[in-house]
């Protein structure tokens, strides 16, 4: 006689807590959004602090009014330069969306540079595939079905700066800003051979931003005298596991360096975890959404043995 065995019933505890979590991180946890915080000592010493605003990823659509009206109250926090490292879109027609979100920020200095986002629409997909590979090229599409150029004219026509693949050079308050910027590397548009070059030494500030922090172009930064980088993409992990951290990155960096402030080599490095998700993966655990303000202040003074006076937290 045959025997016939059932498969093992899922406990009802254990699909309630997968349920309870499930609705944690797509309606709780991803909009509860934060402004860090952190000081960078990259200026030299008795120069003013100067304040930056990052702002990256918001992936945005028409509907999305709380994540809308929290970028709106950044302007608050009147910094001397906003800076969006990309993945703005994942709609047609958020454009409008955008530029509500972030008109008082308009009437501040600006500079941006696209995410793949901004130029393809988001498709559904396993997010399961990020545990073994990353998202390159996954678009698959030759020509972007995205406003791109429209959401670049409208931040270009309020007077912020179009950064990729080029470089700039602008006057933030008292500091003199030296600005290297690329496309996203992620879709293989990043020249950074375009830029490259010994940045200006006299500058006060010489700042590198990009959409994907990838290594290669990291150390190129720093090898062109960069002082301070600034991406995005990464989403900090977007699930991740507490006293763990991230998965995956989605990209060249390291775990350790998915979000935060962190070393790379000679220059600082500021990942932003983003403001939003895919409209296909709208969750985020234990790595709540995201702005940043940046204090840049002046490098702590040398003493005679040649150590900082004090240690950098």
């Amino acid at each position: 006689m045959a025997v016939v065995r059932k498969a093992a019933a899922i406990p009802l505890s254990l699909l309630g807590l997968g349920v309870a979590g499930l609705g944690y991180a797509s309606v709780v946890e991803r909009n509860w959004f934060r402004l860090r915080r952190f000081d960078v000592p990259v200026l030299a010493p008795g120069q003013r602090p100067m304040r930056i605003l990052q702002i990256s990823d918001l992936h945005l659509t028409p509907r999305r009014s709380r994540l809308i009206s929290w970028v709106r109250s950044l302007a608050s926090l009147n910094p001397d330069l906003v800076v969006n490292t990309g993945d703005t879109l994942a709609h047609p027609d958020a454009v409008d969306a955008y530029l509500r979100a972030v008109e008082p920020l308009l009437e501040r200095p600006g500079l941006f540079v696209y995410g793949s986002n901004d130029l393809y629409s988001p498709k559904p997909k396993n997010p399961a595939r990020y545990l073994w590979r990353t998202s390159k090229g996954d678009s698959g599409r030759h020509h972007p079905d995205l406003p791109y150029r429209e959401l670049g004219a409208a931040m270009i026509s309020a007077g912020w700066l179009d950064m990729n693949n080029t470089t700039a050079r602008l006057k933030v308050g008292e500091l003199d800003v030296h600005v290297g910027g690329i496309d996203d590397s992620h879709i293989d548009r990043d020249r950074y051979d375009d830029i490259a070059g010994p940045a200006p030494v006299d500058a006060d500030l010489r700042l590198g931003v990009m959409h994907s922090p990838e290594p290669r172009n990291m150390s190129r930064f720093a090898d062109d005298g960069y002082q301070l980088l600034l991406a995005g993409h990464t989403h900090g992990g977007q699930l991740c596991i507490p006293f763990y951290g991230a998965l995956v990155t989605n990209c060249g960096i390291d775990r350790a360096r998915v979000k935060g402030l962190s070393r790379h080599e000679s220059a600082w490095l500021h990942v932003s975890a983003g403001l939003g998700t895919s409209p296909y993966a709208p969750a985020r655990f234990s790595c709540p959404p995201e702005a940043t303000l940046l204090t840049l202040v002046p490098r702590r003074p040398v003493t005679s043995d040649g150590t900082s006076s004090r240690k950098v937290r």
